[in-house]
């Protein structure tokens, strides 16, 4: 049996989002699992202004969702940010020497700051960081935070090849 590929333009945004949903809440509970202080080989876990003092109530899914919504992209914004988690957690290990784990405290943060910086770089007709910080629950200032601390940890590398998208797209499947 051949190997599914995932068709980048044709696929529905809806159930793209649901098959990523379902990766990260994966990744989230297995994240949640890791002791706090320090990570099982010894490094401590790095924290980000992306951290939240609790868990947002709203699930991965639903926060997909209502950003798909109300700031409609392409599927390039949603398997993009796949390719920025790992830049992020890649660079966060090399620079600092911690972990960079995305957990239940910071992927709503994460999310939201990712769909809306790579719907910047990937489309001609974005919508405002006023609209994303509303949709996302987040005061203009703090997303505005968010982004900067995501282009810096991404070490301002937002371009993502079709290759990329299109091995991030197949796993997802």
């Amino acid at each position: 049996m051949a190997a599914m590929t995932f068709d980048l333009a044709n696929f529905p945004p809806k159930e793209t989002i649901q098959l990523l949903a379902c990766l990260l809440e994966r990744m989230t509970v297995a994240n949640d699992q890791l002791p706090k202080s320090t990570s099982t080989v010894g490094h401590h876990t790095a924290y980000t202004r992306f951290h939240s003092r609790s868990t947002p109530s709203i699930n991965i899914y639903a926060y997909l969702s209502r950003i798909l919504k109300y700031c409609p992209c392409a599927n390039e914004c949603f398997l993009s940010i796949l390719v920025y988690f790992d830049r992020m957690s890649k660079n966060a290990s090399t620079w600092t020497g911690q972990l960079f784990a995305i957990d239940s405290c910071n992927i709503h943060r994460l999310i939201i700051a990712g769909v809306m910086i790579a719907s910047k770089f990937f489309s001609d007709v974005f919508y405002t960081n006023t609209r994303y910080a509303k949709v996302g629950g987040l005061s203009i200032t703090e997303l505005n935070l968010l982004e900067l601390e995501f282009l810096r940890l991404s070490n301002y590398d937002l371009n993502v090849s079709v290759h990329e998208l299109q091995r991030y797209g197949d796993q997802l499947l």
